[in-house]
């Protein structure tokens, strides 16, 4: 009668064999790369499309400066004796416009938009002749007030670069300024938020009563800076 013999008690191997198993393992390597890469490549994407929306700012806030200039410059109410009046209504038109425009920035609780007449004054020095406002924030002109260069030659002019924007006798220059404060979307506690500022001027297009802003009844809201 045959004896069968117990089974050998199974021998434990060292921890470090499967460690260096686990190092020979190529198995799932792509998703293990993946994984440690994927820290970066969120980051590097999250940035590139900061940069990207910040571009579009520049371009539409610098696009909403032009139609701004542009409609103010052609906005007027022919008149049967004498030249054309500009008026509050047509200040807010051009206001209501730009609304339109930049709805989804949200311009009057996020920017300012200050729209100057420069013109020249009696001493044949150049002044503000009025300037008018849209937007809740309290940024200012970089060039003043409405009044400012009234009397004298001491006003230079408008314009941020060193050679300064003039207008001509009988004649004037819708000068606007757009001030936006831009919010970063996903990097805000990396970049912070920033004033965006852009300018554009155009001349008058046609004659135009450049004594004031004619406000005829039914009179419309002042949009005063």
């Amino acid at each position: 009668m045959s004896m069968i013999s117990p089974a050998a008690p199974a021998v434990r191997r060292p921890v470090w064999h499967f460690f260096a198993r686990l190092a020979r393992s190529t198995a799932a390597v792509s998703a293990v790369e993946l994984g440690l890469a994927m820290p970066f490549l969120m980051g590097l994407t999250l940035t590139g499309v900061e940069v990207v929306n910040l571009a579009l700012i520049h371009v539409r806030l610098n696009q909403l400066a032009i139609t701004v200039a542009d409609n103010a410059s052609r906005a007027k109410q022919t008149q049967v004796n004498g030249a054309p009046q500009f008026r509050e209504f047509d200040v807010n038109q051009v206001f209501r416009a730009a609304a339109l425009q930049a709805e989804d920035l949200q311009i009057p609780a996020r920017g300012r938009v200050i729209l100057s007449s420069l013109q020249v004054n009696g001493s044949g020095g150049q002044w503000i002749a009025w300037q008018r406002c849209w937007g809740k924030n309290t940024w200012a002109s970089r060039y003043g007030v409405q009044g400012t260069g009234a009397t004298g030659t001491s006003f230079a002019g408008m314009g941020f670069t060193t050679t300064k924007m003039t207008a001509d006798a009988g004649t004037a220059i819708m000068f606007v300024e757009v001030a936006y404060d831009y919010k970063p979307f996903f990097l805000g506690s990396v970049l912070p938020s920033k004033v965006i500022r852009k300018e554009a001027a155009l001349y008058v297009r046609d004659d135009r009563d450049l004594t004031q802003i004619y406000n005829p009844s039914p009179a419309q809201t002042v949009a005063r800076c």
